[in-house]
């Protein structure tokens, strides 16, 4: 064949493959699947240790929601919870959860008496 001007010869294009054992290839796939399946394997371990810490973080917010809408109904029939008492005066003992909500108590504090 001829094309512009110069001369090809037919068959395959590319690189010829090479000479390669038959066994190294078998062996490097199988070395290639394990580490597949290992990666898989801490993939989803990684994966399900992940649901399970926002499964808990899930079950601690909905008792916290829990506890608010307590805290509402007994406000809606006229009582004032102890513990939102406790915000207002300050006494940080009688909190029920003590860690997130007192930078909550000190705003909500400092708010509600800068209002009256």
């Amino acid at each position: 064949m001829m094309v512009a001007g110069k001369v090809k010869k037919p068959g395959k294009r590319g690189r010829k493959p090479a000479k390669i054992d038959l066994k190294a290839k078998l062996e490097r796939s199988r070395q290639s699947a394990r580490e597949c399946r290992a990666r898989k394997k801490l993939r989803y371990q990684y994966l399900e240790e992940l649901v399970s810490s926002k499964e808990r973080a899930i079950c601690a917010l909905r008792e916290e929601l829990e506890m608010y809408k307590q805290w509402c109904s007994a406000m809606d029939q006229g009582k004032i919870p102890s513990e939102i008492k406790a915000l207002l005066t300050g006494d940080d003992q009688k909190l029920p959860q003590g860690g997130s909500s007192t930078k909550t108590s000190k705003n909500s504090k400092n708010s509600i008496s800068s209002n009256v």
